[in-house]
């Protein structure tokens, strides 16, 4: 069979998922009259509701007798370990750009992994029909990237394409107008190298990915690198540490890809991407050869994580009322499970045993994690995000550092560079890529950026795009300054009544409304001080001869602000945890009891003081 496997990546929200829901119908995967949902990939509810990729996911097409296997990666920097693990199952990539946007910091980081690895590259400019959008600048753009990041001579005479990906269309010149996508086809066709196809060697395959089904458990997802794999063979995996022992399993099940359907197969030959089912304790980066031939492939290489987060077992008032998995055991049982099929995470045991330090690669990676957990009815806690730092060759301080792109309106740019000024930014490159916009690109601190991204959108009026990904480990950059605000936190436990914060609103933001059940140490709202204010959110309105119940019907509160996980690790300070559980997300003190908090407070002072 005549086969290219091929990956997709770009930026987010340059079009990857909606460029190969194209793909997928020019090439006959659906039906004329199937009904297929928009962005058919993002396959995950959370990448439905966020509009975004987050795991990366195999497709197949067939064009002209030719099998294209196509795999979709996640545009955002905090996935990019989905993204480095899947390069080495293709051999060709098609680098999506954006025709407004140009190359931007995920394009960076995505292509120097692919050139690494020697992997050609197809461009393509995406969204040739967007206002503004300016290919033949995005085409020098690329070039002069590929100029940067060192590609070789082969690598540097890569194809274009131009492309609409919502519209289905592209062409090889801006001069001859698009019909459909098959100059992309031909272009993939022609330029990918077809796989290794050594079918008679002895079998060999690195797994590149792992997939779960409540029937069969664990699937090992690769290519197959050397020779062919049947049914009921006896493979032998070979374990990461060489010091120990490999263990054999048999083939229970063998899938190929077509479309979006995972088929049954009896057999498959080197370059074909498979699905095997039946190997206990298969793991991402293990290498499936035959009991003779026990040969290992290079292991996948990730890049260490950034930040952590401690995961605590939740001992709130609250805790067991939501969520049906509350204890240690089970909360350490499911992250250990998370790292099985996560290569970019981290979990670390800690003295404590109903503590876990959760290591990754930003805020939104460790926040999906903790989604998903809350969504499969978990409950537990989080701590403040830190930044994991290195030690120097000269024994001193380093910390992670992020390269920042911000696009705003020129009326906003004034406060934009304001704000980053104490988060120690450092500005790179200004440009004006036009209709009034303004592009920004930073150095900063990651640390900096811990609750920036809900200023820049309240600065911007919703405005603003922002993007980061880690730049370099770099010297400690010193005191940055912490939330600008102090926090109303309640003296008492009840239900919230409406009086109470008809008090309080004038002086804070709000996080709760009236109903809502409350704990003494639970934070309420945003003081508009610097202080913290312990307040009574369950205090009632005195009855009395002159007063009747009725005068409370004119009390008119403003919405609550509603609190988002991002929005809540951005948030709180070191001192502060965020409940999480299937119905809720509560912020709150670490030690609950005010007294407490006033005798640790005048403890740390003394300390200071002395």
């Amino acid at each position: 069979m005549d086969i290219r496997n091929i990956a997709i990546i770009a930026h987010v929200d340059h079009g990857k998922t909606t460029l190969v829901d194209k793909m997928l119908r020019q090439a006959g995967a659906f039906r004329e009259n199937q009904v297929v949902a928009e962005r058919v990939m993002d396959s995950n509810p959370l990448e439905r509701e966020r509009g975004i990729t987050i795991l990366a996911k195999n497709t197949s097409v067939r064009w002209h007798g030719t099998k294209l296997n196509i795999i979709d990666t996640p545009g955002h920097a905090d996935f990019g370990g989905e993204v480095e693990r899947i390069l080495r199952m293709v051999d060709g990539v098609l680098l999506i750009v954006d025709a407004f946007d140009g190359p931007m910091p995920q394009t960076r980081f995505v292509l120097r992994k692919a050139l690494a690895l020697g992997r050609k590259p197809i461009v393509v400019i995406n969204k040739i029909d967007r206002p503004g959008a300016d290919p033949l600048k995005a085409h020098d753009e690329v070039l002069n990237l590929l100029i940067e990041l060192e590609a070789t001579e082969e690598q540097l005479n890569c194809p274009f394409v131009y492309a609409s990906g919502r519209d289905g269309t592209a062409t090889l010149d801006m001069d001859v107008p698009a019909v459909d996508l098959t100059p992309l086809f031909e272009t993939v066709v022609k330029f990918v190298p077809k796989p290794p196809s050594d079918a008679s060697g002895p079998f060999q395959m690195l797994v590149s990915t792992i997939d779960y089904s409540p029937y069969l458990g664990r699937l090992a997802i690769g290519r197959v690198e050397r020779g062919t794999v049947h049914l009921g063979d006896q493979v032998t995996l070979l374990p990461l540490n060489p010091a120990e022992k490999p263990a054999l399993s048999k083939v229970t099940k063998l899938y190929g890809f077509e479309a979006l359907e995972r088929i049954e197969i009896e057999s498959a030959s080197a370059g074909e991407i498979v699905a095997m089912a039946g190997l206990e304790g298969v793991e991402i980066g293990l290498t499936l050869t035959e009991p003779d031939h026990p040969e290992r492939l290079e292991g996948i290489a990730v890049e260490e994580p950034t930040i952590s987060v401690d995961f605590l077992v939740n001992n709130s008032p609250f805790a067991g009322k939501e969520g049906k998995f509350v204890t240690s055991r089970q909360i350490r049982e499911r992250l250990m499970l998370e790292l099985q099929k996560n290569v970019a995470l981290r979990v670390d045991d800690t003295d404590s045993t109903d503590t876990w330090t959760v290591s990754g690669r930003g805020e939104l990676h460790l926040t999906i994690l903790m989604e998903t957990m809350r969504r499969e009815g978990f409950e537990f806690q989080v701590s403040r995000p830190r930044v994991i730092t290195h030690e120097g060759p000269d024994g001193e301080k380093l910390e992670p550092y992020e390269e920042l792109s911000i696009d705003v309106p020129d009326e906003f740019m004034g406060v934009v560079i304001e704000q980053l000024g104490p988060r120690k930014g450092q500005m790179l490159e200004m440009k004006h890529p036009g209709h009034g916009l303004v592009r920004l690109l930073y150095k900063i601190p990651a640390r900096g950026l811990f609750g920036y991204r809900s200023e820049f959108m309240t600065d911007t009026r919703g405005t603003g795009i922002i993007h980061h990904r880690f730049l370099e480990y770099g010297p400690w950059a010193g005191y940055l300054a912490g939330r600008g605000r102090g926090v109303l936190v309640s003296m008492e436990t009840g239900t919230i009544v409406g009086f109470a914060l008809n008090n309080l609103q004038d002086r804070s933001v709000l996080f709760v409304a009236p109903g809502e059940d409350v704990y003494e140490g639970m934070i309420v709202g945003q003081n508009s001080r610097l202080a913290d204010m312990d307040v009574n959110p369950c205090k009632e309105k005195k009855l009395s001869n002159m007063r009747s119940k009725g005068a409370d019907e004119h009390i008119m509160l403003e919405p609550p602000r509603l609190l988002t996980l991002e929005g809540a690790l951005e948030y709180i300070e070191s001192d502060e945890l965020i409940e999480v559980t299937p119905k809720a997300v509560r912020l709150r003190k670490r030690l609950l009891a005010g007294n407490d908090r006033k005798k640790t407070s005048r403890e740390l002072k003394r300390e200071r003081e002395s």
